[in-house]
């Protein structure tokens, strides 16, 4: 298999194109990486920011360039040494009049070649959640329309800026000779226009009534994408044509797959892409890993995408005791989300009981049909309690039993719900159907079902909703990752690393991404609020009654509450600039704002996404622009103050997870940007463009470290590491993790390792926890603070050695002294001498 040395992620579309993608290649090149990896490039939705919205697998979007502007790109990587990943999207597609297959199914319903290409329940029309209003409303509000498409010249029903493409058998209701304006004196016709709606293979719904009847499977709730049936040999060669062409012709190395867990059959599905790809593509997998769960060892992949390495890390930079303390504080704050067990219950109950309504409701139907004796009432408890005990995202298994590790699973999740039910006869059947004991095509439905909605359940339910309501620390509130879980500190990271190097030593190793709840940077900062717990407390408490005037009184009381202020303090701490005397904080209103409001919404409580509340809304907004307008200076002096040495410490952290993710086991992804210092917020503001100029121009090669920006000297150690894993693939692609024993005083503010391949190696050595022992404006602690704390050596790591980041010769034997290393610079990363050190 090709194995990149490093990724860099590019978000294609707002402004970037492959054009701009090719003056970027220069910069790639001199930053040391490997892959560019770039966000799905297939013809989408008009104006889609992101382009997971496909609407013609088999064409390379021409706002971005077209196929002739991904050749040039092509043959830029090419020249440059450079490879190139693609992020494709084999789960779903746009369920729109854009999409052609789509297009077709509206106008010839079953009879369309592309009918079973999507996931669809054919025993009633395709309904079309897109109206505003119930139907009859718009109706008689005469939202309906008779319009003749303008590229194909056939009659179509409008709506809005929809016009949808009509049953050829049904137009005979319409006179052909019937110009623009008879058609507007025919739609008045309200008979008519309820007579040509009912003729078509499809029928139009309130957008609303989507939760609770959809007759076609959906990416989570999102009603314009569908899911597609690449489980059908032929909807696989359909959906992969353009793709496989690619990587035969060698213009693409390597594949990013979305969604993973949304497909039927992963191992199918991963097998057959890997019989069709061939043995040397790099494929990886978005997959949401639990806690101890690791990826099926019979997929033929390298890894995911690396959310569980984020997790990783922050249990590696947070400390437990002061985690504890911030609990405290937020318990008396917020008592009614504190607790985490009750508050995830809560979230997913609200998923399978309203948002998946109609998911769960067709698997009623289902096991109902299959035990006709059992009360539909159990049946729909059984299954609503087996979705919530699902610890991870699902099981797999379409043919036959399950294995162990899904089997064992299964009997937790059954043996948890049935403590909530009162009859087992239910929940048994429902086992049963799980395991793969009922061999009827109803049965084998249900199964797969199930295991495509447990995922969404977990996702919509953790990531989405608890972790925008249980505030305690919202830097472990992140993708992936699990905030109940006890930071188990430098011994547990090692045994991660150890278990990554030997089940996932390939997979990528992330700290942002497009979906990730925050920035790295603005993680690494939040992180040592568990280490100043009492002085974060004592100042939300402070800068609550600071601003209690700015709180409104809204009919459920004072607003935003104690959790969201909570919340909102941590969320400013995330992003606060260092200089907000000059305008800085003000500047940041309309990015705190949106990401507030999306926050709010996203915890379903005051507001929510379907029903916004408009009055509470506004008071949330009023609150937090009251936090950054230059009138509120008391406060900006105040928060300020109490920030710098949290600010200084979360660089350090900053610095320690980036050198750390360089040369770990793992292939390190670089997000487009994140070099320098990533401070933003969940999407859209972690895709705002990136001036990749600006981000070559910042490249002060030769610059002595100590005369480096923070974000300069983030870039500088990204370039160091990402060359040195160039000069010395083997060694990171195959070499060994090796924990570095650390005694003394200090042992656990230091992070040691060596990747050791045949003689060759590379140490790493990253402080943490130093939140309290910095002076101002020094990111280090000083030879003093490591005083006798020493890391042991062993004997085959031994000889003449350099510390890259400085050009330091260090002893060549015995143990390395933290007061030499780390007394007098951040980080060090050390290799033998001799070595051609780049770049």
């Amino acid at each position: 298999m090709m194995l990149p040395t490093s990724t860099y992620r590019i978000q294609f579309r707002n402004g970037m194109t492959f054009d701009r993608a090719i003056e970027c290649v220069p910069y790639l090149k001199a930053l040391g990486i490997g892959h560019l990896y770039a966000s799905p490039i297939f013809a989408a939705t008009s104006g889609s920011t992101h382009g997971y919205d496909v609407t013609d697998v088999n064409e390379i979007e021409p706002a971005i360039g077209g196929r002739e502007g991904f050749d040039r790109l092509s043959h830029a990587l090419k020249d440059a040494g450079l490879g190139l990943i693609l992020d494709i999207v084999p789960n779903h597609m746009a369920a729109s009049t854009e999409n052609p297959w789509w297009r077709s199914v509206l106008k010839l319903g079953r009879e369309s070649p592309y009918a079973r290409h999507f996931d669809i329940d054919w025993s009633e029309r395709l309904t079309l959640p897109i109206l505003g209003k119930p139907f009859k409303d718009a109706l008689s509000d005469g939202e309906l329309r008779l319009k003749r498409d303008p590229e194909s010249g056939e009659l179509a029903l409008g709506y809005c800026d929809t016009l949808l493409p009509l049953n050829p058998d049904s137009t005979n209701l319409v006179p052909a000779s019937a110009d623009e304006p008879a058609l507007v004196d025919l739609a008045i016709d309200q008979e008519l226009i309820v007579s040509l709606h009912q003729a078509q293979h499809w029928r139009l719904t309130y957008w609303k009534e989507a939760a609770r009847h959809l007759s076609y499977r959906r990416f989570f709730e999102v009603t314009g994408l569908v899911g597609l049936r690449v489980e059908d040999e032929q909807v696989f060669e359909d959906s992969h044509r353009l793709i496989l062409e690619l990587v035969r012709s060698g213009q693409v190395e390597g594949l990013r797959l979305d969604h993973i867990d949304g497909l039927a059959d992963p191992k199918q599905y991963l097998q057959r892409l890997r019989t069709e790809t061939g043995p040397k593509t790099y494929i990886v997998v978005e997959k949401i890993l639990g806690h101890d769960e690791t990826l099926p060892a019979s997929w033929p992949i390298a890894g995911t995408t690396g959310y569980e390495f984020i997790s990783a890390l922050g249990h590696l930079f947070v400390d437990g005791g002061g985690l504890q303390q911030l609990g405290t504080a937020y318990t008396n704050i917020a008592p009614d989300m504190a607790d985490i067990t009750a508050g995830l219950r809560a979230a997913k109950q609200l998923m399978v009981e309203r948002n998946f309504e109609g998911e769960t409701t067709r698997l009623v139907k289902i096991v109902h049909g299959l035990y006709p004796d059992l009360d539909r009432a159990a049946i729909a408890a059984a299954i609503h309690e087996s979705l919530i005990a699902f610890p991870v995202y699902r099981i797999y298994g379409s043919k036959g039993p399950l294995d162990a590790r899904d089997a064992d699973v299964l009997s937790r999740v059954i043996s948890s719900a049935a403590v909530r039910l009162a009859d087992r006869r239910a929940i048994d059947g429902v086992a049963r159907l799980l395991k793969g004991e009922v061999r009827e095509a109803a049965a084998k439905e249900f199964r797969r079902r199930f295991q495509q909605l447990s995922g969404p359940v977990m996702a919509k339910a953790m990531e989405d909703t608890h972790f925008y309501r249980y505030n305690r620390l919202l830097a472990v509130n992140e993708v992936g990752g699990d905030p109940d879980i006890k930071p188990g500190g430098v011994e547990a990271f090692h045994a991660l690393m150890l278990k990554r190097a030997k089940l996932n030593p390939h997979g990528l190793s992330a700290t942002s991404t497009h979906d990730t709840k925050r920035g790295e940077d603005a993680r690494a900062r939040l992180y040592t609020l568990s280490e100043g717990a009492d002085v974060w407390a004592q100042a939300v408490e402070r800068w609550r009654e600071m601003n209690r005037d700015r709180l409104i009184e809204l009919p459920g009381g004072l607003t935003p509450e104690p959790n969201v202020e909570w919340m909102l303090y941590q969320a400013l701490a995330g992003i606060w600039p260092e200089d907000f005397l000059n305008g800085e904080a003000e500047a940041l209103i309309g990015r705190f704002t949106a990401f507030a409001e999306k926050a709010i919404r996203e915890a379903k409580l005051g507001t929510n996404w379907n029903e916004p509340h408009a009055g509470y809304e506004a008071a949330v907004r009023a609150y937090a622009t009251a936090l950054l307008s230059s009138t509120n200076l008391v406060f900006h002096e105040d928060f300020g103050a109490v920030m710098r040495p949290f600010i200084e410490a979360g660089y350090l952290n900053s610095l320690s997870q980036t050198l750390i993710k360089l040369m770990a086991p793992g292939i390190p992804d670089i997000y487009q940007g994140a070099e320098l210092l990533d401070l933003s917020f969940v999407d859209p503001d972690n895709r705002r463009p990136v001036d990749m100029t600006a981000l070559f121009a910042s490249l002060l090669e030769g610059t002595p470290i100590a005369s480096l920006t923070v974000p300069a000297l983030k870039q500088r150690i990204v370039q160091i590491g990402l060359h040195l894993r160039k000069r010395q693939p083997e060694l990171f692609a195959k070499g060994n993790y090796v924990p570095l024993k650390v005694s003394g005083g200090r042992k656990d503010h230091v992070v040691a390792f060596a990747r050791e391949l045949n003689g060759t190696y590379a140490m790493t050595v990253v402080p943490r926890l130093m939140l309290g022992w910095l002076d101002p404006g020094v990111l280090f602690a000083g030879p003093e603070f490591w005083n006798d704390t020493v890391i042991q050596v062993p004997a085959f790591l031994e000889g003449r050695r350099c510390d890259l980041l400085t050009g330091r010769i260090l002893d060549p034997v015995g143990q390395l002294q933290l007061s030499a290393l780390l007394g007098s610079q951040p980080v060090a990363l050390i290799e033998p001498v001799g070595t051609d050190r780049g770049p």
